[in-house]
């Protein structure tokens, strides 16, 4: 009962930054605290963890390789989290996905993640 709608893929050059949004809106977000995680998912690959942040307060836990050029925040009013991409490099290029979660902490594992979003594509050219 949680709906996600990701936004602000598209195609960009090395170097270049995005900033992706995730909207979260249903019924459960006015009684259950939520983190909306980030994932990514390259050609040939298999989704990964990127960065998750918790609605109501903005606690945040990264992967170790995404802290150097990514930012997640949060609008809590609008329980939308956000993914600032920046310096990217060809090897960013992945459909990224927005994610919600219930536990009390934000975290890397998936299965703990019950609600997905369609994806945004992200495109880095060399």
């Amino acid at each position: 009962q949680v709906q996600l709608r990701e936004s602000g893929g598209g195609l960009v050059r090395a170097g270049d930054f995005l900033r992706l949004s995730c909207a979260a809106s249903g019924r459960q977000l006015t009684h259950t605290h939520y983190s909306l995680g980030w994932f990514r998912q390259a050609p040939g690959t298999d989704r990964v963890f990127v960065a998750a942040i918790r609605l109501h307060d903005g606690m945040t836990y990264y992967k170790h390789s995404a802290k150097d050029r990514f930012a997640i925040s949060r609008d809590n009013a609008t329980n939308t989290a956000f993914l600032q991409l920046d310096s990217l490099k060809p090897e960013d290029t992945a459909v990224y996905t927005c994610a919600a979660s219930t536990l009390n902490v934000p975290t890397e594992n998936i299965n703990r993640y019950e609600y997905w979003g369609q994806g945004t594509q992200v495109t880095v050219s060399s």
